[in-house]
């Protein structure tokens, strides 16, 4: 077994992949900064309920973007696992086998999304992440990561018209009835809801007339499936590419770069 833990800005997710599956997926809401026990608690709890021992799991790996938790959790995650623990960092990034620019800015989740497209579907990607932002991420195997366009997320977008507005509320996200508001809601939704069908459309659009018509389109991210819309226009839509690429990230260093394992 292999535990992979993805620590978002909006979620932490923990997945166990096993028998060449992902099992026992745990999501819950990141939640400021807590102390070490706190996670070692928490891990020692989602492993009872999973039936699991923390001798099954032969490593865990760890991608965050959200760095003041980083030792917090990795810590945790060494008290309960009897494995070896690798937390992507930069000097893991910067020395893999697809070139990563930027090592100490770029995030791991979307090195992670790359990762796995061009190891699992196609040499020439455009990665779309619905996440707490929306990122497109541009990479081929043979330049690696091209270039980055990143949009507020559809909850962040949302968040902010409630947060930041006087009378408007945080709406459900659903597609209306219509592209026309009949009220308050139905044309926050409208805005939204259309209006980021076609953010995704014309900047997929946009990068393919910078780099022609044979990169394929990979959506992702844990929002991906509120604007369905737009999967007609991609060519593969895969919940769990954040997670594949953590695994495989892993897998490479294990295998080929085990000399970065104290990175």
């Amino acid at each position: 077994m292999v535990l992979a833990v993805d620590i978002g800005n909006s979620n932490i997710v923990l997945s166990v992949f096993h028998q060449n599956e992902w099992k026992h997926t745990f999501r819950y809401e990141t939640k400021g900064i807590r102390e070490e026990m706190y996670y070692e608690m928490a891990l020692r709890q989602i492993l009872m309920e999973w039936d699991i021992h923390y001798t099954d799991v032969k490593y865990t790996v760890i991608s965050s973007v959200v760095p003041d938790l980083n030792q917090s959790v990795k810590e945790a995650v060494s008290k309960v696992f009897l494995c070896p623990v690798i937390l992507l960092s930069p000097e893991i990034l910067k020395n893999l086998d697809v070139f990563i620019p930027l090592p100490y800015e770029i995030g791991s989740d979307l090195v992670a999304n790359v990762y796995a497209a061009l190891h699992l579907y196609h040499d020439k990607v455009i990665v779309a992440d619905f996440g707490t932002a929306l990122s497109f991420v541009l990479a081929n195997k043979k330049e690696g990561i091209l270039g980055v366009t990143i949009a507020p997320g559809l909850k962040t977008a949302a968040q902010a018209l409630g947060s930041q507005t006087a009378q408007l509320p945080v709406v459900p996200l659903v597609y209306p009835d219509s592209p026309i508001g009949k009220d308050t809601v139905t044309a926050i939704q409208a805005g939204i809801m259309v209006g980021y069908t076609g953010l995704f459309s014309e900047i997929i659009h946009e990068m393919k007339k910078v780099t022609g018509p044979d990169y394929k389109v990979i959506v992702t991210g844990g929002h991906s499936g509120i604007i369905s819309r737009i999967h007609e226009k991609a060519d593969y839509i895969d919940k769990n590419l954040t997670l594949e690429g953590i695994r495989l990230i892993a897998a490479y260093i294990f295998e080929k770069r085990s000399d970065l394992l104290n990175s």
